[in-house]
């Protein structure tokens, strides 16, 4: 939370600005005759915390509202205001870093007023602004609350909202920085919700969310902000932030999304389902499969021989496996690997899930998967001109172990990668690969480095986290 002003208001003409002192809102929500109430919610997620003034006072009406917060209302004389945003802590005197034009306050009035767009573009299609929401809720309805959406994502286009996310939009079609009505559109209550969000031509499922279940007869905004292109997990990434009347309840991020990557020499080709839904169709060796976005959670994903059609066959899958707590706004890698098939003392089957958690470098970041199931603990590093040294990041991998979750800094560009025994200087591989500069990659050894006739072989497959959805590119020995 935001701190309020403290018994201080101010009134403002067309033409000039006085500070004059004021109280706040009563506790039933009523305001002083002659009176507005106002809000401000912080939604750019480029600018800092701000500090909120009536233009022409020296003093703030507000102070430090931080990304994702919603301050309390504010009692003000009704009038006309010019409202300007300083990063906190700021003088007064500064320059401030946006100012609105007019904003008529009647009588009487609630507003809340929301800063959207990015402070640091130039584009008027995506600038910082601030839009004014007078709030002007319909009537209560047993079983039911009160939701106002508002588009406020300045990477995204005009996109279609499906409650249920069951492919039926109940909003077809909002605007950046629009929304869908003062009177706020009904929604069940006390229950969670799945929400699609759509956008293209022809129109296609961008992202989904669970929201928390939502209390009887509330009057909610839900702010869709953060950039589209970002991570998910990430703070400025694409979400829903919920503000009650009395603040903002928090973000809500995108459900968690799920690639798997077949890594097992002597399996086939697959299907993977969870319960009766089909998750991924006919994922070959090697191969990475699309997205799978499910709400947060835990699943048993059960793997069957590959069968047309999406119906779940008859019969026990080949394999089942529980998974972990999915967590909104996470991505995460599931690598089937080991033999489907064992012999004695060889690795048997299973999926192993690993969390994308790159950080930021001008090279390359990457994260080695050790998915051979027949190959020894091995140190990977780089050949230059025949001669191959360990990576210390990158050494002492045991199957079916992965290095740091942040990726190890590669500089860009062509490399040649050996693969060695630990603590050894001879290769057992080496591969030929080019490193996309700012870019996190899985690397993942797969298949058997001593392969039956009837095994894949040994190779790396490489998948780029840069961009969703996320790709894949199968490297054999040179």
């Amino acid at each position: 939370m935001t701190n309020r002003t403290s018994k201080s208001l101010l009134a403002l003409s067309l033409l000039a600005t006085v500070a004059v002192s004021a109280g706040c809102d009563d506790e039933n929500g009523s305001t002083p005759a002659g009176s507005a109430s106002l809000r401000v919610v912080h939604g750019s997620p480029d600018a800092p915390a701000v500090d909120v003034y009536a233009k022409g006072s020296s003093t703030p009406l507000l102070r430090a509202v931080a990304y994702g917060a919603a301050t309390d209302y504010i009692t003000v004389p009704a009038g006309d205001y010019v409202i300007e945003l300083r990063a906190a802590g700021t003088p007064a005197s500064s320059a401030a870093a946006h100012t609105t034009g007019t904003l008529s306050l009647a009588a009487d009035a609630r507003v809340t007023a929301i800063a959207v767009g990015l402070l640091g573009s130039t584009d008027p299609a995506s600038q910082l602004r601030v839009l004014p929401m007078l709030e002007q809720w319909g009537p209560d309805a047993a079983g039911k609350v009160r939701v106002r959406i508002v588009h406020a994502s300045a990477d995204a286009p005009t996109v279609a909202i499906d409650v249920g996310n069951d492919g039926s939009a109940e909003v077809p079609a909002l605007a950046r920085f629009a929304d869908t009505g003062a009177a706020g559109i009904e929604l069940p209550a006390a229950q969670a919700l799945q929400v699609g969000v759509w956008a293209g031509s022809p129109m296609a499922r961008v992202t989904a969310f669970t929201t928390p279940a939502l209390p009887d007869g509330a009057e909610l905004f839900v702010i869709a902000t953060g950039r589209l292109a970002a991570k998910p997990r990430v703070t400025d990434g694409f979400a829903l932030l919920a503000v009650a009347p009395t603040a903002a309840v928090g973000f809500i991020k995108q459900n968690p999304v799920v690639y798997a990557l077949h890594a097992s020499p002597d399996a086939p080709a697959v299907d993977i389902f969870a319960g009766a839904a089909e998750l991924t169709d006919n994922l070959a060796f090697a191969q990475l499969g699309g997205a799978i976005q499910v709400p947060p959670g835990s699943y048993t994903l059960d793997l069957f021989a590959h069968a047309a059609g999406a119906t779940r066959p008859a019969g026990a899958p080949a394999f089942s496996y529980p998974t972990p707590a999915l967590a909104a706004g996470e991505r995460y890698l599931a690598v089937a690997t080991g033999f489907l098939s064992p012999a004695a003392g060889e690795q048997g089957f299973r999926i192993e899930a690993f969390a994308e958690r790159f950080g930021s470098d001008p090279g390359a970041l990457v994260r080695v998967i050790h998915a051979s199931p027949d190959a020894p603990t091995v140190d990977i590093g780089g050949v230059v001109a025949g001669t191959y040294a360990a990576v210390s990041a990158l050494s002492g991998l045991a199957f079916p172990a992965a290095s740091a979750d942040a990726g190890v800094a590669l500089p860009a560009g062509p490399l040649t990668i050996g693969v060695a025994p630990a603590g050894s200087t001879t290769t057992v591989a080496r591969f030929g690969l080019t490193m996309p500069a700012g870019r996190g990659l899985f690397a993942a050894a797969v298949g058997a480095l001593s392969p039956a006739s009837d095994e894949q072989s040994f190779r790396l497959v490489v998948i780029d986290t840069s961009a969703a959805p996320w790709s894949a590119t199968a490297v054999s020995p040179q």
